[in-house]
Protein backbone atom coordinates (compact mmCIF):
# COMPACT_ATOMS: atom_id res chain seq x y z
CA UNK A 1 0.00 0.00 0.00
CA UNK A 2 0.76 3.60 -0.70
CA UNK A 3 1.52 6.53 1.29
CA UNK A 4 -0.04 7.54 5.06
CA UNK A 5 -3.98 6.54 5.90
CA UNK A 6 -6.52 5.43 8.49
CA UNK A 7 -7.10 1.56 8.42
CA UNK A 8 -11.27 2.31 7.68
CA UNK A 9 -10.34 5.20 5.37
CA UNK A 10 -8.45 2.43 3.67
CA UNK A 11 -10.65 -0.11 3.53
CA UNK A 12 -13.46 2.40 2.19
CA UNK A 13 -11.95 3.03 -0.42
CA UNK A 14 -10.78 -0.14 -1.59
CA UNK A 15 -13.23 -2.42 -0.88
CA UNK A 16 -16.01 -0.56 -2.17
CA UNK A 17 -18.64 -1.53 0.51
CA UNK A 18 -20.75 0.64 2.76
CA UNK A 19 -19.40 2.06 5.89
CA UNK A 20 -21.40 -0.23 8.28
CA UNK A 21 -20.29 -3.05 6.44
CA UNK A 22 -16.87 -2.16 6.28
CA UNK A 23 -17.03 -1.71 10.34
CA UNK A 24 -18.56 -4.70 10.99
CA UNK A 25 -15.77 -6.56 9.38
CA UNK A 26 -13.60 -4.68 11.56
CA UNK A 27 -15.38 -5.11 14.78
CA UNK A 28 -15.55 -8.91 13.96
CA UNK A 29 -12.28 -8.99 13.38
CA UNK A 30 -12.31 -9.84 9.77
CA UNK A 31 -8.95 -7.20 9.10
CA UNK A 32 -5.09 -8.35 9.43
CA UNK A 33 -2.74 -6.15 8.96
CA UNK A 34 1.08 -7.72 8.03
CA UNK A 35 -0.96 -10.75 9.72
CA UNK A 36 -2.26 -9.35 13.28
CA UNK A 37 -5.98 -8.93 13.51
CA UNK A 38 -6.61 -5.11 14.00
CA UNK A 39 -9.82 -3.64 14.77
CA UNK A 40 -9.44 0.13 15.57
CA UNK A 41 -10.75 2.27 13.05
CA UNK A 42 -7.72 4.80 12.75
CA UNK A 43 -5.07 2.22 13.01
CA UNK A 44 -2.37 4.03 10.85
CA UNK A 45 -1.07 2.19 7.94
CA UNK A 46 2.38 2.97 6.49
CA UNK A 47 3.99 1.87 2.82
CA UNK A 48 4.63 -1.73 2.83
CA UNK A 49 1.97 -2.83 4.80
CA UNK A 50 -0.42 -6.06 4.19
CA UNK A 51 -3.69 -5.66 4.24
CA UNK A 52 -5.53 -9.18 3.89
CA UNK A 53 -9.79 -9.08 4.64
CA UNK A 54 -12.10 -12.01 5.36
CA UNK A 55 -15.62 -11.38 4.40
CA UNK A 56 -17.20 -14.47 7.12
CA UNK A 57 -19.31 -12.92 9.04
CA UNK A 58 -18.35 -14.32 12.02
CA UNK A 59 -15.14 -13.16 14.22
CA UNK A 60 -13.67 -16.58 13.56
CA UNK A 61 -11.16 -16.27 16.30
CA UNK A 62 -13.43 -15.51 18.95
CA UNK A 63 -16.40 -18.17 19.61
CA UNK A 64 -17.75 -18.69 23.12
CA UNK A 65 -21.29 -19.45 24.03
CA UNK A 66 -21.59 -17.65 26.79
CA UNK A 67 -20.41 -14.30 25.69
CA UNK A 68 -20.78 -12.41 22.56
CA UNK A 69 -18.16 -9.74 21.70
CA UNK A 70 -19.72 -6.22 20.89
CA UNK A 71 -16.67 -4.20 20.67
CA UNK A 72 -13.18 -3.96 21.00
CA UNK A 73 -10.42 -1.72 20.54
CA UNK A 74 -7.19 -1.53 21.82
CA UNK A 75 -8.71 -0.10 25.56
CA UNK A 76 -11.37 -1.82 26.24
CA UNK A 77 -14.06 -4.41 24.69
CA UNK A 78 -17.96 -4.32 25.52
CA UNK A 79 -19.51 -8.27 25.28
CA UNK A 80 -23.37 -9.49 25.79
CA UNK A 81 -22.98 -11.90 28.64
CA UNK A 82 -25.65 -14.75 29.04
CA UNK A 83 -26.83 -16.46 32.19
CA UNK A 84 -24.69 -19.10 33.47
CA UNK A 85 -21.33 -17.43 33.66
CA UNK A 86 -20.13 -15.08 36.85
CA UNK A 87 -18.06 -12.00 35.48
CA UNK A 88 -15.35 -13.11 37.55
CA UNK A 89 -13.49 -15.72 39.29
CA UNK A 90 -14.83 -16.90 42.43
CA UNK A 91 -14.05 -19.87 45.06
CA UNK A 92 -12.79 -22.70 42.99
CA UNK A 93 -15.29 -21.93 39.58
CA UNK A 94 -13.38 -21.43 36.60
CA UNK A 95 -16.26 -20.05 34.08
CA UNK A 96 -16.55 -16.85 34.27
CA UNK A 97 -15.80 -14.01 31.55
CA UNK A 98 -12.53 -13.23 32.57
CA UNK A 99 -11.29 -16.16 31.61
CA UNK A 100 -12.90 -16.61 28.10
CA UNK A 101 -11.90 -13.00 27.11
CA UNK A 102 -7.87 -13.78 28.36
CA UNK A 103 -8.35 -17.28 26.40
CA UNK A 104 -9.30 -14.93 23.45
CA UNK A 105 -6.62 -12.27 24.06
CA UNK A 106 -3.82 -15.01 24.01
CA UNK A 107 -4.94 -16.30 20.75
CA UNK A 108 -5.06 -13.11 19.13
CA UNK A 109 -1.79 -12.70 20.40
CA UNK A 110 -2.52 -9.34 22.18
CA UNK A 111 -0.53 -8.52 25.45
CA UNK A 112 -2.99 -7.63 27.38
CA UNK A 113 -5.49 -9.22 30.25
CA UNK A 114 -9.26 -8.62 30.64
CA UNK A 115 -9.64 -6.10 34.03
CA UNK A 116 -12.97 -6.17 35.85
CA UNK A 117 -14.40 -2.66 35.96
CA UNK A 118 -18.49 -4.10 37.04
CA UNK A 119 -20.49 -6.84 37.71
CA UNK A 120 -23.32 -8.68 36.31
CA UNK A 121 -24.47 -11.37 38.56
CA UNK A 122 -24.00 -14.98 36.98
CA UNK A 123 -27.94 -15.42 36.02
CA UNK A 124 -28.03 -11.89 35.11
CA UNK A 125 -27.41 -10.98 31.02
CA UNK A 126 -26.60 -8.50 29.09
CA UNK A 127 -23.75 -5.53 28.48
CA UNK A 128 -20.64 -5.13 30.10
CA UNK A 129 -16.88 -3.42 29.84
CA UNK A 130 -14.17 -4.93 30.61
CA UNK A 131 -10.66 -2.79 30.30
CA UNK A 132 -7.66 -4.48 28.79
CA UNK A 133 -5.09 -2.31 30.81
CA UNK A 134 -4.80 -1.55 34.38
CA UNK A 135 -4.83 2.73 33.27
CA UNK A 136 -8.32 2.42 31.32
CA UNK A 137 -9.69 -0.04 34.34
CA UNK A 138 -8.70 2.86 36.98
CA UNK A 139 -10.24 5.74 35.17
CA UNK A 140 -13.49 4.00 34.52
CA UNK A 141 -13.68 2.34 38.29
CA UNK A 142 -12.50 6.17 39.60
CA UNK A 143 -15.21 8.07 37.36
CA UNK A 144 -17.74 5.38 36.78
CA UNK A 145 -20.76 7.66 37.88
CA UNK A 146 -19.62 10.31 35.44
CA UNK A 147 -18.40 8.35 32.42
CA UNK A 148 -21.50 5.84 32.60
CA UNK A 149 -24.40 8.50 31.13
CA UNK A 150 -26.68 5.62 30.57
CA UNK A 151 -27.54 2.53 32.05
CA UNK A 152 -30.70 0.30 31.80
CA UNK A 153 -32.03 -3.11 32.05
CA UNK A 154 -35.09 -4.68 31.35
CA UNK A 155 -37.06 -7.14 33.91
CA UNK A 156 -40.28 -9.45 33.70
CA UNK A 157 -41.94 -9.34 37.08
CA UNK A 158 -44.39 -11.21 39.29
CA UNK A 159 -47.82 -9.24 38.51
CA UNK A 160 -49.29 -6.56 37.45
CA UNK A 161 -47.68 -3.45 38.14
CA UNK A 162 -50.11 -0.45 39.46
CA UNK A 163 -48.24 3.00 38.39
CA UNK A 164 -46.73 3.44 34.61
CA UNK A 165 -43.83 4.96 36.03
CA UNK A 166 -41.64 6.21 39.60
CA UNK A 167 -38.70 5.98 41.17
CA UNK A 168 -38.03 3.59 44.27
CA UNK A 169 -35.36 5.13 47.02
CA UNK A 170 -33.83 2.99 50.28
CA UNK A 171 -30.75 2.10 51.64
CA UNK A 172 -29.44 -1.41 51.39
CA UNK A 173 -27.40 -3.30 53.65
CA UNK A 174 -26.20 -6.97 53.15
CA UNK A 175 -26.34 -9.03 56.36
CA UNK A 176 -24.38 -12.07 57.26
CA UNK A 177 -25.74 -14.24 55.09
CA UNK A 178 -25.05 -11.85 52.00
CA UNK A 179 -28.89 -11.64 51.43
CA UNK A 180 -29.53 -7.67 50.96
CA UNK A 181 -32.18 -5.58 53.12
CA UNK A 182 -33.93 -2.52 51.90
CA UNK A 183 -34.67 0.04 54.49
CA UNK A 184 -36.60 3.27 54.31
CA UNK A 185 -34.33 4.84 56.49
CA UNK A 186 -30.41 5.09 56.84
CA UNK A 187 -29.68 1.48 58.48
CA UNK A 188 -25.73 2.13 57.85
CA UNK A 189 -25.81 1.33 54.22
CA UNK A 190 -25.59 2.54 51.02
CA UNK A 191 -28.34 4.73 49.76
CA UNK A 192 -29.62 3.36 46.36
CA UNK A 193 -32.33 4.91 43.69
CA UNK A 194 -33.86 3.15 40.80
CA UNK A 195 -36.32 4.09 38.04
CA UNK A 196 -38.86 2.51 36.44
CA UNK A 197 -41.40 2.38 33.44
CA UNK A 198 -43.64 0.00 32.48
CA UNK A 199 -43.66 -1.27 29.25
CA UNK A 200 -46.01 -3.97 28.57
CA UNK A 201 -48.63 -5.76 31.25
CA UNK A 202 -50.97 -8.51 31.45
CA UNK A 203 -53.00 -10.03 34.82
CA UNK A 204 -49.78 -11.82 35.61
CA UNK A 205 -46.41 -10.38 34.58
CA UNK A 206 -45.09 -6.65 33.97
CA UNK A 207 -42.49 -5.87 31.59
CA UNK A 208 -40.29 -3.20 33.62
CA UNK A 209 -36.86 -1.09 32.25
CA UNK A 210 -35.27 -0.29 35.17
CA UNK A 211 -32.24 3.14 35.25
CA UNK A 212 -30.32 2.50 37.72
CA UNK A 213 -28.84 6.48 39.58
CA UNK A 214 -26.67 4.44 41.41
CA UNK A 215 -25.34 0.76 41.03
CA UNK A 216 -25.90 -1.40 44.40
CA UNK A 217 -25.43 -4.92 44.60
CA UNK A 218 -28.58 -6.60 43.95
CA UNK A 219 -30.44 -3.33 43.68
CA UNK A 220 -32.94 -4.00 40.96
CA UNK A 221 -33.89 -7.07 42.79
CA UNK A 222 -34.47 -5.96 46.07
CA UNK A 223 -36.25 -2.67 44.91
CA UNK A 224 -38.70 -5.27 42.91
CA UNK A 225 -39.18 -7.32 45.28
CA UNK A 226 -40.34 -4.13 47.85
CA UNK A 227 -42.42 -2.89 45.87
CA UNK A 228 -44.51 -6.21 45.59
CA UNK A 229 -43.60 -7.10 42.04
CA UNK A 230 -40.33 -9.27 42.83
CA UNK A 231 -37.61 -10.17 39.12
CA UNK A 232 -39.55 -13.28 37.88
CA UNK A 233 -37.24 -16.39 38.00
CA UNK A 234 -35.58 -14.58 41.43
CA UNK A 235 -34.56 -17.57 43.44
CA UNK A 236 -33.23 -15.32 46.39
CA UNK A 237 -35.97 -12.27 46.67
CA UNK A 238 -38.64 -13.66 44.48
CA UNK A 239 -41.90 -15.51 45.04
CA UNK A 240 -41.59 -18.48 43.29
CA UNK A 241 -43.12 -16.93 39.96
CA UNK A 242 -40.41 -18.41 37.15
CA UNK A 243 -42.33 -19.13 33.92
CA UNK A 244 -39.30 -19.05 31.75
CA UNK A 245 -36.58 -20.95 34.04
CA UNK A 246 -34.38 -18.10 34.48
CA UNK A 247 -33.51 -15.07 36.60
CA UNK A 248 -35.89 -12.48 34.28
CA UNK A 249 -33.05 -9.82 34.37
CA UNK A 250 -31.19 -8.18 31.38
CA UNK A 251 -28.91 -5.04 30.96
CA UNK A 252 -29.75 -4.14 27.42
CA UNK A 253 -28.86 -0.70 26.62
CA UNK A 254 -24.92 0.45 28.35
CA UNK A 255 -24.17 4.41 27.49
CA UNK A 256 -20.74 6.10 28.59
CA UNK A 257 -17.82 8.40 27.44
CA UNK A 258 -14.78 6.48 26.28
CA UNK A 259 -12.56 6.32 28.97
CA UNK A 260 -9.57 7.46 26.85
CA UNK A 261 -10.85 9.38 23.59
CA UNK A 262 -13.56 10.58 26.00
CA UNK A 263 -16.50 9.87 22.67
CA UNK A 264 -20.13 8.60 23.64
CA UNK A 265 -19.95 5.21 23.01
CA UNK A 266 -24.01 4.14 23.16
CA UNK A 267 -24.75 0.48 22.77
CA UNK A 268 -28.24 -1.88 22.87
CA UNK A 269 -28.78 -4.97 22.87
CA UNK A 270 -32.42 -6.81 21.97
CA UNK A 271 -34.86 -7.89 25.35
CA UNK A 272 -35.02 -11.38 25.07
CA UNK A 273 -37.43 -13.18 23.11
CA UNK A 274 -38.42 -15.10 26.14
CA UNK A 275 -38.99 -12.06 28.19
CA UNK A 276 -41.31 -10.80 25.12
CA UNK A 277 -43.11 -14.42 24.03
CA UNK A 278 -44.89 -13.99 27.80
CA UNK A 279 -46.51 -10.52 26.29
CA UNK A 280 -47.80 -11.76 23.41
Amino acid sequence: MKGEAKLLDWLLANLGESKSKVKATLHNSGVKVNGKFRTQFDFPLHDGDRISVSKSKKNSVFRSKYLKLVYEDQYLVVIDKNIGILSMAAGHSSLNVKTVLDEYFRRTRQKCTAHVVHRLDRDTSGLMIYAKDMQTEQILEHDWHHIVYDRRYVAVVSGEMENDEGTIASWLKDNKAYITYSSPVDNGGKYAVTHYRVLDRTARHSLVEYRLETGRKNQIRVHSADMGHPVCGDIKYGNGDNPIGRLCLHAYVLCFYHPINHKPMEFETPIPQDFLKLFK
